[in-house]
């Protein structure tokens, strides 16, 4: 077991938003000495009263960076762009990979001892079949549906490089699809809560997922710093769920009734395609994406146990994490 560092601070970059600000809490909690890198533009929501250094700095500005690195001892790089749609999709691949390499290099010539670096479960394989995957498949940027999975494949690689190549000391963590408190923006799988429990998603598609607590995810990283192997890969997940079963647990958490409908994916097509042109001419991000139809032919069902053989790593059921995330939210004025 490698135990986190006294002499000198922990990096945390992503702190603002959700997995990053649950890590730095982790952090902190255990009696870190904690660093947090958060733009001058990010919402300060959830990093306001934190003990904890906080910067200002943009992971893509490398005197910035290397600022903001002086002197650390340890580093969770977590921040990413995570978006599902932009107006110019290559800008999120050109973002997760100049935000990674900027970084990566940082640490490199600060001479971090420790690294976990956050990628996710969209460079994995998954399967039509019910198969979950795991560390030992995963896609290729040519065969990545959508530049979100793309961009995490490129940084991925980029990470395995470095280690392989330059000796990074990084660990790699691959989260499936988190939920739960202080989803501040929120995700996409937050804003599919929301809208659930506000009743307006009256149909489904047959599609599913791996739901995880994003405080089980964030021990997760900690496991990884003490026991996880340089270079390997462990998924950090959940319970696999039918999209269906979601919304009615949703449902029935917010005294709503559950959704009856199921819509073929071919259906929606034609409604992306007419959402997507909308959104270019309003800058407003769309209901639905043809990249996340296309995703939707799989069931992103994923498997845990490297975690857990190997870091101890466990997860509460996922009803639990619903049910903390819906509570938020209420708490936050965005349900009644």
């Amino acid at each position: 077991m490698i135990d986190l560092p006294k002499d000198g601070p922990i990096l945390v970059t992503g702190s603002s938003g959700f997995v990053g600000s649950a890590v730095a809490r982790q952090l902190i909690a255990e009696g870190a000495r904690v660093r947090l890198i958060v733009r001058s533009s990010s919402p300060r929501g959830n990093v306001e009263g934190l003990d904890a250094e906080v910067v200002t700095g943009d992971l893509r500005d490398r005197d910035a960076v290397r600022k903001a690195m002086q002197g650390v001892r340890a580093m969770f790089h977590v921040a990413a762009d995570y978006r599902i749609w932009a107006p110019n999709l290559e800008e999120i691949v050109e973002n997760n990979l100049d935000m990674t390499r900027c970084v990566m290099d940082a640490a490199l010539e600060a001479d971090v001892p420790r690294i976990v670096y956050t990628s996710s479960v969209a460079t994995l394989k998954v399967y039509t079949d019910g198969r979950s995957g795991d560390e030992t498949e995963g896609w290729t940027p040519e065969t990545a549906i959508g530049a979100y999975k793309r961009s995490k494949v490129v940084a991925e690689r980029l990470v395995e490089r470095m280690v392989a190549e330059q000796g990074l000391p990084a660990v790699i963590v691959n989260p499936s699809t988190p939920i739960g408190p202080r989803d501040i923006k929120p995700t996409p799988t937050g804003r599919v809560v929301l809208d659930a429990a506000a009743g307006r998603l009256p149909a489904y598609v047959d599609t599913g997922l791996n739901l995880v607590h994003v405080d089980d995810v964030a021990a997760g990283h900690l496991a990884a710093y003490r026991f996880g192997r340089v270079g390997d890969l462990y998924v950090l997940g959940g319970e696999n769920v039918e999209l269906r079963d979601m919304l009615a647990d949703i449902a029935g958490i917010v005294g709503r009734k559950p959704p009856k409908i199921a819509l073929p994916r071919t259906a929606l097509f034609p409604v992306a395609y007419l959402s997507e042109l909308a959104a270019r001419l309003t800058g407003r991000e769309p209901m639905a994406t043809l990249d996340a139809l296309r995703m939707a032919k799989y069931h992103m069902f994923f498997s845990s146990e490297k975690a857990k053989r190997d870091l101890g790593y466990t997860a509460r059921p996922y009803r639990e994490a619903l049910r903390e995330a819906i509570d938020w939210f209420r708490s936050e004025g965005r349900l009644p």
